[in-house]
This record gives C-alpha cells, structure tokens and sequence, in this order.
C-alpha cells in the first residue's frame, strides 16, 4: 500500500527510483555533509537510500521523499525505517528516525511540519512503540528538533569503522 502525507507546505511520498540522485545532490553538500560523516560516495548513498526504501517492504514504513507543493524537486528525506547500524541490542531492531533537509531549507520548521506528520502516521498505524535515533552531536538544530518531538538522548556510539561520536536518542511510548 502506498503511503503518502501532505502537510501545510509538504507532500511526503515512499522513495522512487527516479528519487535516488536528487537525494544524493541533497546529501553530497558539503554543508550539509558534515553531519553525516562526509560527503558520501554514490555507492554508500545507494545503501543508505536503499535502506530506508527497502524498510518499507520488510516493515511497512521507511523514509518519505519530501517536497515542496508548488515544486516538484525534493528538498529532503525524513521518516522512521528500520535499521541494523551494529550499536547494541537497545538500538539495531528498533524502528530509527531520522531527517535531512537541503540546506536550503533548515531553520523554516520544514523538519517538524515534516516529523510531525510522519510520527502522528506512524503512531497511527503501528501504535506507540519505542523509537530511536542518532545525531551528530555538533547538529544543534537536528538535536533540538529532535527534542521538540520528543526524543531523550540516552548514550552516546561510535557507528563500527568509525571513531565519531553520536548521539543516541529514544522517543518512548506515552
């Protein structure tokens, strides 16, 4: 079944295809890069966009491409999927959220107008269940949004291969 939510400004839709490079383009700024580690290879992008595609076959949710209503071009990803990220049993198997926004359009509350749908959806259709997530610990603004809706950090990783802090954070049911 086909998922999509539309907010004041935004339509969210399950990732296409046709999807892949714009996300990329969004990804591979440097500006926005910095807090995902770099700007990504095309191969490591694929896995990451595959994987919150992919979550939508094996768990009925993933990662939503998110425009603009009067623009076609996507300006963002954001959702909840699913995710094995090597962290520990009180992280991998848990449904994970996250969101990235062009630079272009941080700091208009896009991210929770965005969020917001995503989780009452989510909620909605799953019920309230713990969520987690993980952000950069430098991304002030991801942090506070992720605040906002309600996610407490609760410890901090490093991801396998990697010596960069995260932040790990839990959304628990009400």
């Amino acid at each position: 079944m086909e998922v999509q939510l539309e907010t004041g400004r935004m339509i969210l839709s399950q990732p296409a295809r046709a999807d892949m490079v714009p996300a990329y383009a969004i990804v591979s700024d440097p500006v926005t890069a910095r807090y995902l580690g770099g700007v990504p290879q095309l191969h490591d992008h694929f896995m990451r966009f595959s994987r919150g595609a992919g979550s939508w076959l094996l768990y009925g949710y993933g990662t939503f491409v998110v425009r603009l209503k009067d623009d076609p071009a996507p300006i963002g990803t954001c959702g909840i999927f699913h995710s094995w990220r090597g962290l520990g049993d009180d992280f991998d198997d848990m449904p994970e959220a996250g969101w990235i926004f062009d630079r272009r359009h941080v700091g208009m509350g896009l991210g929770r107008e965005a969020m917001d749908a995503v989780m009452a959806w989510y909620e909605g259709a799953f019920g309230p269940r713990r969520i987690v997530a993980m952000i950069d610990p430098e991304n002030k603004p991801s942090l506070r949004l992720a605040a906002s809706l309600g996610f407490a950090p609760f410890r901090n990783a490093c991801l396998p291969g990697s010596d960069e802090q995260m932040v790990l954070l839990e959304k628990l049911p009400a």
